[in-house]
């Protein structure tokens, strides 16, 4: 009875455990971090937190969503935006459903799977 109840638990824990693992890619090109010029009006940004939670701007509107990463592909997904206009600002990052990222580099497509932008890693 005692090593039933010892592997039950060695069991449980390996589980909860498992719910701590990061949504890095099997590349090594962890996504999460921070994205862009933060702090510098008109420039777009994101910050990708470990769980999935994503916010940033577009250089304009601030931006919500979650996010998730399979091998080299990173998925937006609940991407909202509030709706200010921003004269000669460009908002490409509002629709942004997807990137890679090689190195420092994450490059971001929307949802024709056309690139509309980079951002580098934030030091």
């Amino acid at each position: 009875m005692r090593k039933v109840l010892s592997l039950t638990a060695v069991a449980v824990l390996a589980f909860a455990l498992s719910g701590c693992a990061t949504n890095a890619g099997s590349s090594g090109n962890d996504a999460t971090g921070t994205w862009g010029k933060v702090d510098v009006q008109g420039q777009p940004s994101l910050d990708l937190a470990e769980g999935g939670k994503l916010s940033g701007t577009d250089g304009c509107n601030r931006l919500t969503g979650t996010w998730t990463q399979e091998g080299d592909i990173v998925k937006f997904s609940e991407l909202a935006s509030t709706l200010m206009a921003c004269e000669g600002v460009d908002t490409w990052l509002s629709r942004a459903t997807s990137a890679t990222v090689s190195g420092s580099t994450m490059t971001v497509k929307a949802a024709d799977d056309i690139t509309i932008g980079t951002l580098e890693r934030a030091k």
